[in-house]
């Protein structure tokens, strides 16, 4: 046996491919109907309209539906797989060891196809609060950049110094660069959600016109939920010139509304409140409502006897029972109609808290006394960083208490449930994670996403972009819930990961000096790549958890990563003699067996490393000897 090499073209070093996998969708429902062109697999749309019948099947150009220059390479952008790669920062990171949060700094586009592969189907919640269109140029501009390292050139839209982008309502693009800009990220989304999953989305007047079309799109307008209005200020503002905008949208799709439930929330004080047992009834406490309608809905009128003895003709004039007569008496008879406490009155149904659902049912009407406002949320930044101004972060933050809101309707404390937020921000979205975890003993875990744009205005306090303040914020937070929450003993750390190209080079010959090039592409490794940078790729590239146990053994000198129990094992030691290649194979297959691991594991080591030919190939035959059947080598 050989090891197989894995290099910069190779499915394992690449995101998920989309466009293989519709394929594969489509191949597995219709067979007949994928074929072959000369550039590759196909789809024969001559078989397709022979499926569904021609008239189902158009590309007229007048057809229902939102359509936008770009909308095709927007699409394309969104099936595009990257090759880029998440490195590992345990020093800005915390409590590395144990947490299962996330804190992704980059382009949320690349990480989001990067986050295919391992999270694809699992994320029970996503909430983005993505910029709004003012007309303003955006800091997502669609371009993965060498290293990432020129994010004021990258955030700037620049090239060369010249302006590449605009989005000016003068530049007749003041909608178009908006929908380019979300539509993949969308796309990419809705792979990450589960079955029962659910997207949260903020927005203001300008765009929900859109944006509710772009996402009946993607997730299909039979799966809308709600447009839920926040009132997110306390006071008008005066100074408007036409009306005092005082809310926000949160629009709400679900993957699909059969499978999704929004969970119930507490009652209130108030309703509890209108609860009560005055006749001490066997059934708890009760409330009485009226048995009589303006509409028929039962046998008209009739008259009732009140145990006081009056007789009562009817119902009050214009109204009707609600209920037949007979269907009155079998409730009387089990104590369910209330008479007063003379036993004289007009009868009423009573309706008991036991029988009522044990909370109320979500309103799309979210008051700022409920769930925060805009100045609330900046007095919440404010102290978490000890920062004087949050005017240099965003205008209009969002308070935890909208989120946790959020956080009550679409997960479950203990499910273990995924939160994923890709316009970050300040990380609210994890700061409500910490709180709502505390206060219902939860284990949700969160994946935050923001660029590092850069922030003027904050260079005293030692930032140089929104990202510093978002870790410095979670910090603030999980040191508010230790103080708050006394003995709690959850997760409050975050891995912080950074996107760059591959650890894995490309093959990118200079055509002048070919001899030179083929031996700087002697090592397949990016120089300045830690083993830690290699591990990390792997299991985001074969589509592991970022937060899997890892555990580490030395055998036969060499330092070995047993990931997920013994899914992956990997060497990444750069020398490995001819006569060390029996101890580490015979090593890693004793300890695979020692973990119990259950079905196939993947063996990957550098492929420069192995002193010779031989050493190489003894490995991989020991290795599938022992059950180790796929080896790969970097």
């Amino acid at each position: 046996m050989t090891l197989q090499n894995i290099d910069a073209q190779s499915p394992e070093a690449r995101s998920a491919d989309l466009i293989a996998d519709n394929i594969a969708r489509l191949r597995a429902l219709f067979p007949e109907l994928v074929t072959e062109s000369g550039k590759g697999v196909a789809i024969n749309v001559d078989v397709l309209k022979a499926l569904v019948g021609d008239a189902a099947v158009t590309d007229a150009d007048e057809k229902y539906g939102l359509n936008w220059h770009g909308k095709r390479r927007a699409r394309q952008i969104a099936l595009t797989p990257s090759t880029g790669t998440l490195r590992p920062c345990p020093e800005e990171s915390v409590d590395w060891d144990t947490t299962q949060n996330l804190m992704i700094e980059g382009d949320n586009l690349e990480v989001l196809k990067l986050l295919q592969k391992s999270y694809a189907g699992k994320v029970k919640l996503i909430y983005i609060d993505p910029p709004y269109n003012t007309g303003k140029d955006f800091v997502y501009p669609d371009s993965f950049q060498d290293s990432i390292r020129n994010y004021l050139a990258l955030t700037g839209q620049t090239e060369g110094g010249a302006k590449v982008s605009s989005n000016t309502d003068a530049s007749g693009r003041f909608h178009t660069d908006w929908l380019n800009m979300i539509y993949p990220r969308l796309k990419l989304a809705r792979n990450l959600l589960k079955d029962d999953g659910v997207v949260f989305v903020s927005i203001a007047d300008h765009e929900i016109h859109n944006l509710r079309a772009v996402m009946n799109e993607v997730f299909g307008e039979e799966n809308f939920i709600a447009a839920i209005i926040w009132q997110k200020v306390f006071s008008p503002k005066n100074s408007a010139r036409h009306f005092s905008e005082d809310h926000d949208y949160i629009v709400v799709y679900a993957k699909s509304a059969e499978t999704w439930t929004p969970r119930l929330l507490p009652r209130t004080q108030e309703m509890e409140a209108r609860y009560a047992n005055p006749d001490n009834d066997r059934r708890g406490p009760w409330t009485s409502g009226d048995l009589s309608a303006r509409n028929y809905y039962g046998e008209g009128t009739y008259a009732v006897t009140c145990p006081s003895g009056r007789v009562i003709d009817g119902p009050p004039p214009g109204t009707y029972w609600r209920v037949s007569k007979a269907k009155f008496n079998e409730l009387d008879r089990d104590g369910r109609i209330w008479w007063g406490s003379d036993g004289g009155n007009m009868p009423r149904l009573k309706r008991f808290l036991s029988d009522v659902k044990e909370g109320r049912v979500p309103q799309t009407l979210w008051t700022y006394q409920e769930v925060g406002h805009t100045q609330e949320a900046k007095k919440e930044l404010i102290a978490a960083v000890d920062f004087p101004n949050s005017d240099v972060v965003f205008e209009t933050p969002k308070p935890t208490r909208l989120l946790r809101r959020i956080l009550q309707v679409a997960t479950t404390p203990d499910g273990g449930d995924i939160v994923v937020d890709f316009f970050a921000g300040t990380g609210s979205t994890l700061d409500a994670v910490f709180q709502q975890n505390a206060e219902e003993k939860g284990n949700r875990r969160c994946i935050l996403v923001q660029l590092p744009e850069p922030l003027p205005g904050a260079e005293s306090a030692g930032w140089s972009s929104v990202v510093d303040i978002t870790k410095a914020r979670l910090r603030g937070a999980a040191k508010n819930v230790r103080e708050n929450v006394p003995g709690y003993e959850g997760d409050l750390g975050f891995r912080v990961f950074k996107l760059d190209t591959s650890n894995i080079r490309a093959w990118n010959p200079n055509a002048n000096d070919l001899k030179t090039s083929l031996f700087d592409h002697l090592e397949h490794i990016e120089p300045g790549r830690s083993a830690d940078d290699i591990l990390y790729e792997i299991l985001l590239k074969l589509g592991l958890d970022l937060c899997v146990p890892i555990a580490q053994q030395t055998i036969a000198g060499k330092q070995v990563h047993s990931v997920g129990g013994g899914v992956l094992m990997a060497c990444l030691a750069e020398d490995i003699k001819a006569t060390e290649a029996e101890a580490l194979a015979l090593g890693m297959a004793a300890w695979r067996e020692a973990q119990g691991t259950v079905g196939d594991t993947t063996a990957v080591f550098r492929d420069n490393a192995f002193q010779n030919d031989v050493a190489k190939s003894n490995l991989a035959a020991i290795l599938e000897q022992h059950g180790i059947k796929q080896v790969r080598s970097l």
